[in-house]
């Protein structure tokens, strides 16, 4: 089959990565500027344009894909899909990558763009028969990576893609832990950029696509979480603990001051609470042949030089 990924950042090149090494499908990367760094890998790069004007353009490239992989977000998302409809695309997995959009609140300011995404994606599968999936990942590892995941050219205009922006900051030895209305820390779901790339390439050649594909590399409160942390760093982190009405008071603090970033990482946090980032079954793990890599020991790895 072939294959086109919208988008560059690094979660799209872990996922060109596991295309490359890991099946004989063809594939294209779609990007908005030229990537010389792409195409000295061998990989095809082409130039493309979402604005209205260039429609034609961009259902001319699609000719011929039968799925795309999207890394993008926005109105420029949209374009994506009602091309891809138009060009008789097969596959279409929009850039969800995160929890269950069915435990997204109606107004998320963590949004971008996702549900009107799922909304275009439902049209097209009843009148152009494109069938869709959303890849639900949790939370990427990177997240606790040195510097964060924008490090690795992931979550760059997220607005919370630094260290300690979620949860834990390793560096400075300071986690917050959001509580569950049962009293008890909140679970997450977490995987890898490199195993959601490798995930994402295995299911590629499913026969079918349910409506969402549910992987994980690893499950765990996040007090477990922060005893890792710690565990690696050797040594004790300052912790906050955080209920419904803390979280609450701090966002409304934050919405009063009108910063906007704090504002983002205490609805993570609460998003974190109410369990958006947590699912009981992993279909897509039953599904595939990949033993994605525990939490653990990609943080010992990640931090073996720091």
């Amino acid at each position: 089959m072939r294959v086109a990924i919208a988008g560059t950042n690094g979660l799209a090149c872990a996922i060109a990565e596991g295309i490359s090494n890991n099946t004989d499908h063809q594939f294209i990367i779609l990007s908005r500027a030229a990537k010389p760094h792409l195409t000295a890998k061998g990989w095809q790069v082409l130039v493309v344009n979402y604005a209205e004007t260039h429609r034609q353009n961009l259902i001319f490239t699609l000719t011929g894909v039968g799925a795309v992989i999207s890394v993008i977000w926005g109105s420029a998302q949209i374009a994506l899909i009602d091309a891809a409809a138009r060009a008789g695309v097969r596959r279409f997995a929009p850039a969800e990558f995160e929890g269950q959009a069915a435990l997204r609140p109606a107004t998320d300011a963590l949004d971008r763009g996702k549900r009107s995404a799922l909304e275009r994606l439902r049209y097209h599968q009843t009148h152009s028969h494109m069938q869709y999936t959303s890849f639900v990942c949790g939370i990427l590892y990177e997240r606790f990576s040195p510097g964060g995941m924008m490090t690795s050219r992931i979550g760059v205009r997220s607005g919370i893609g630094g260290e300690g922006d979620y949860l834990i900051h390793i560096t400075q030895k300071r986690a917050r832990i959001p509580y569950a209305t049962n009293g008890q820390p909140a679970t997450i779901c977490m995987t890898s950029a490199e195993d959601v790339g490798e995930f994402v390439a295995a299911a590629i050649g499913l026969q079918n696509w349910p409506l969402e594909l549910r992987m994980r590399g690893d499950r765990m409160n996040i007090s477990r979480l922060v005893h890792i942390a710690e565990a690696i760093r050797g040594t004790h982190f300052e912790k906050n603990q955080y209920n419904s009405q803390s979280m609450q008071s701090e966002l409304a603090l934050a919405q009063a001051s009108q910063a906007i970033q704090q504002q983002l990482r205490v609805i993570s946090l609460i998003a974190t609470a109410n369990g958006r980032f947590d699912f009981a079954t992993a279909n897509l793990n039953t599904m595939v042949n990949v033993t994605p890599k525990r939490f653990q020991t990609w943080l010992q790895e990640a931090w073996a030089d720091h």
